[in-house]
């Protein structure tokens, strides 16, 4: 009951309780917050899969032909797999 009443009386930004649209503003900056997230740590993965499986040596000043050939076929089936299975989990919802 306390909480309730403390929520009533002085609502945060963005919170539920909070009426106006600044409150539905403050849900899509967090939103797109959370997807930025998403997308650095897709990335984070696809660097770390992609060049494991690309580069053998070290890497010079200049990526070879057929590592830069692997990172790009690595990178696009990555990305390809991500949004299936993206997909397949927005259908169970």
């Amino acid at each position: 009951m306390l909480v309730q009443d403390a929520e009533a009386r002085s609502p945060l930004p963005g919170s539920p309780h909070r009426s106006g649209s600044s409150g539905r503003g403050c849900y899509c900056f967090f939103d797109q917050e959370k997807q930025k997230a998403v997308l650095n740590e897709l990335v984070g993965k696809l660097t770390d899969v992609c060049w494991d499986k690309c580069i053998t040596s070290t890497p010079g000043s200049k990526l070879s032909s057929s590592e830069s050939s692997c990172l790009t076929y690595c990178a696009q089936r990555f990305l390809e797999t991500s949004s299936l299975i993206l997909r397949r989990f927005q259908n169970l919802q």
